[in-house]
C-alpha cells in the first residue's frame, strides 16, 4: 500500500470541522516530505516532529528512505491550525508504508507528538467528542490529560493514549488497551471566598442581587469607594444554582476551544472579571481567525465589570447585542462569527470620578464638567439594558462591628434563588431559549404574564412620570415577576411593581 486514509478534526471558533489525514508514498524518488491543504506554521512543522517521534518509537524514519511523501489535510480550502493533527499524520504515514495495519474506519484521533513518541494534550476536546458522536464515529484517541474531558460524552469508545508505540500496540491487536470509563457529572457547590454575611449592613444591595440572581437580570451597583460593592459581586455567584448538563456542557466546550479551562468539567456558572484597562478584542473576541472574548467566556455565568465607567466607551456600547439578543458577532474581512452570550452583567462604580456625589460623608469635589463627562460614558441604551440599579452607601464606623442579621449567609440566598427559579422552569415548561424571567421576549409577556388592573395602572403611572423606554417598562415587568417568585406569590401585585421601579438609577441618569 502507499496510499492510507485516517481521520481527525478542528476546532474552527466554536465549531467542529472533521479532516481527512490523507498520505501517499511515491517511493524511488528524492526523498520529500510535503503537508498540504492550507497548514499553518504549527502543522507544516509537523514533519519533523512526526519524522522524529516514528524513529524513537521503534520505526524507520520517513527521512531514511528516498521517498517522496505527501500528507493532504482536507478539505484544502480550510486552513488547518495547530499541532492537533500530529497523530494522526503519523498512523498515516506508517498505514501507508506498510509498516503497520488496522482499519482506521469510524476512528478519529488527536494529539500532539513530542520528539521521542509522546502524545501531548490539545484543546477542544469536548467539542470534538461530541461531533465525533454525532457523526458516528465509534473510537475517538486522545491524549491521556484529555481523556476525562472527552470521556463526558458518553456512548462512543474513548482511548486515552500515552504515546505513539502504545496506540500502534493497540490498533494492531498485540496489546489492547481499556476504553475509559464516562466521566460523571458531579455538581457540587462552590464555596466563594466571599459570603454575603462578609458585607456588613448593605441589604438593600442584598436584595437587589438576590433579585437579578433568582431571574437571570443584570444588576449595576454605585456608591462611594470602599462601601463592599466587589465583595458583594465576588460573593454573588456563590448564590447562583448550578449548571444544567447541557448548560455545563456548552460552558466546558467554550473555554476548552480558548484553552482556559482549568478543571475537567465547568458545573457552575463561571465568572469572568476582567481589568477595566482590557482592549476591545479581549473582551469582545476578534483577531484574525475570531476567538472568544471574554463576555463569551461568561456563558452560563456572571460578567463582572468593576469601574463600569472607566472602560473605552466602545467596549461598553459593544455590550448592547449581546445583553438584548444573548449572542455577540464579530465581523472579520474572513468572515462573521457568532458567539453565544448568554450572561448575567454585574456592573460597579463609582458615582462620579471622586466617588462622593450623593452620598453621605463626604462632599463632592468634581467640577461639573467632568461629572457630565463622566455620565456620558454609560449611553442610554445600555443603561437601559441594566434591569436593577443598587445604591451601596457609605457604612458608618459603628456598623462594622455589629453581625449581619439572620438569614444573611450565601446559603440562604441560594436556597431562595433555586426555589424562585424552580418555579420559572414549571412556568415555562421547557419553552426553548426561555428558563428564566430575563429571557421572556414580548411574546412571553403576553402568553406568560398577567397584570391586574391596578398594578398596571401603577407601571403605567410609573412610566409616564419616569419617561420609560418600552424596554424599561418591560424588563420592570419581568424584574416583578421575578420579586413576585420570591415570594412564591402566584400574580404581581402592586408592591411588586413599586419594588421593581424602585430599583431604576436615580443618580445616573443621562
Amino acid at each position: 500500500m502507499s496510499f492510507s486514509k485516517v481521520y481527525s478534526a478542528q476546532t474552527q471558533l466554536l465549531h467542529v470541522t472533521p479532516i481527512s489525514v490523507e498520505t501517499d508514498i511515491s517511493r524511488g524518488t528524492l526523498f520529500a516530505f510535503a503537508v498540504v491543504g492550507l497548514p499553518d506554521k504549527a502543522v507544516e512543522e509537523a514533519r519533523d516532529r512526526v519524522s522524529a517521534a516514528i524513529k524513537n518509537s521503534g520505526y524507520k524514519s520517513p527521512k531514511s528512505n528516498n521517498h517522496k511523501i505527501i500528507v493532504s489535510l482536507a478539505p484544502a480550502e480550510l486552513k488547518k491550525e495547530g499541532p492537533s493533527f500530529d497523530l494522526a499524520i503519523a498512523l498515516s504515514y506508517l498505514l501507508a508504508n506498510d509498516e503497520i495495519e488496522f482499519d482506521p474506519e469510524k476512528k478519529l484521533f488527536l494529539g500532539e507528538l513530542s520528539l521521542d513518541g509522546k502524545v501531548r494534550p490539545v484543546r477542544g476536546i469536548l467539542p470534538i467528542a461530541r461531533f465525533a458522536k454525532e457523526k458516528g464515529f465509534k473510537e475517538l484517541y486522545v491524549p491521556e490529560e484529555n481523556v476525562r474531558e472527552a470521556a463526558l460524552i458518553e456512548d462512543i469508545l474513548i482511548f486515552g493514549i500515552p504515546d505513539l508505540k502504545t496506540v500502534i500496540s493497540h490498533l494492531s491487536g498485540e496489546e489492547m488497551l481499556d476504553s475509559a470509563e464516562v466521566t460523571k457529572f458531579k455538581s457540587e457547590t462552590v464555596i466563594t471566598p466571599t459570603d454575603f454575611a462578609d458585607v456588613r449592613s448593605q441589604e438593600r444591595a442584598k436584595r437587589g442581587l438576590l433579585i437579578a440572581a433568582a431571574g437571570g437580570h443584570n444588576a449595576a451597583m454605585y456608591g462611594p469607594p470602599g462601601t463592599g460593592k466587589t465583595m458583594l459581586a465576588k460573593a454573588f455567584t456563590g448564590i447562583l444554582p448550578e449548571l444544567t448538563f447541557e448548560e455545563a456542557l456548552e460552558a466546558t466546550s467554550i473555554h476548552s476551544v480558548a484553552g482556559t479551562l482549568t478543571e475537567t468539567f465547568i458545573t457552575h456558572p463561571p465568572f469572568r472579571s476582567p481589568h477595566h484597562t482590557s482592549s476591545y478584542v479581549s473582551l469582545v473576541g476578534g483577531g484574525a481567525t475570531p476567538k472568544p472574548g471574554e463576555i463569551t467566556l461568561a456563558h452560563h455565568g456572571v460578567l463582572f465589570m468593576d469601574e463600569f465607567p472607566e472602560f473605552e466607551r466602545r467596549v461598553l456600547e459593544s455590550l448592547r447585542q449581546p445583553l438584548e439578543d444573548k449572542v455577540i458577532s464579530v465581523a472579520r474581512a474572513k468572515g462573521t462569527a457568532h458567539f453565544p452570550a448568554k450572561l448575567m452583567l454585574v456592573a460597579a462604580m463609582n458615582p462620579c470620578p471622586c466617588g462622593n456625589y450623593g452620598f453621605r460623608g463626604k462632599s463632592c469635589i468634581c467640577t461639573p464638567s467632568s461629572l457630565q463627562r463622566y455620565r456620558r460614558k454609560m449611553s442610554g441604551p445600555i443603561m437601559d439594558r441594566i434591569d436593577i440599579w443598587l445604591e451601596v452607601d457609605r457604612i458608618l464606623p459603628h456598623e462594622l462591628g455589629s453581625a449581619g442579621p439572620e438569614g444573611d449567609s450565601s446559603e440562604y440566598f441560594r436556597e431562595k434563588v433555586a426555589k424562585a427559579r424552580k418555579l420559572q422552569e414549571k412556568r415555562f415548561n421547557n419553552k426553548k431559549g426561555v428558563t428564566k424571567n430575563a429571557e421572556m421576549g414580548p411574546k412571553d409577556l403576553v402568553q406568560f404574564i398577567h397584570l391586574d388592573k391596578e398594578a398596571e395602572k401603577t407601571l403605567m403611572l410609573a412610566a409616564e412620570r419616569l419617561g420609560f423606554s418600552p424596554r424599561v417598562y418591560h424588563r420592570m415587568i419581568k424584574v416583578a415577576r421575578t420579586i413576585a417568585d420570591l415570594e412564591e406569590s402566584e400574580n404581581i401585585t402592586t408592591n411588586h411593581i413599586l419594588e421593581a421601579v424602585e430599583y431604576r438609577p436615580k443618580k445616573f441618569d443621562v
